[in-house]
């Protein structure tokens, strides 16, 4: 099990980037890789989020943010929150 989770707010040992583990991307040979969303803004702007391996971050705080709730009837879904595809019945070829 990872030491990052999603929502946990990290920073990077190196650039000292601090900001909330938004993303994970596990390699074919075992890199772990988390995208870090910092907290502050650039010139009025979110700033842009980095991808940094695992083992370099540090924990600052667990759960900053949680997921939200999945509505069981979304869980079977195979895609986003919009209404799933229907096929008009006269509909020409």
């Amino acid at each position: 099990m990872s030491a990052i989770n999603l929502g946990d707010k990290v920073r990077d040992q190196i650039s000292g980037v601090v900001g909330i583990a938004t993303g994970r991307t596990e390699f074919l040979y075992g890199c772990m890789r988390i995208s870090v969303t910092p907290c502050e803004q650039k010139e009025g702007k979110p700033a842009e989020g980095c991808w940094f391996d695992e083992p370099q971050l540090v924990l600052v705080k667990a759960k900053v943010i949680t997921r939200p709730a999945i509505p069981a009837a979304a869980e079977a879904r195979t895609h986003g929150p919009r209404q799933d595809a229907v096929r008009a019945v006269d509909a020409k070829r």
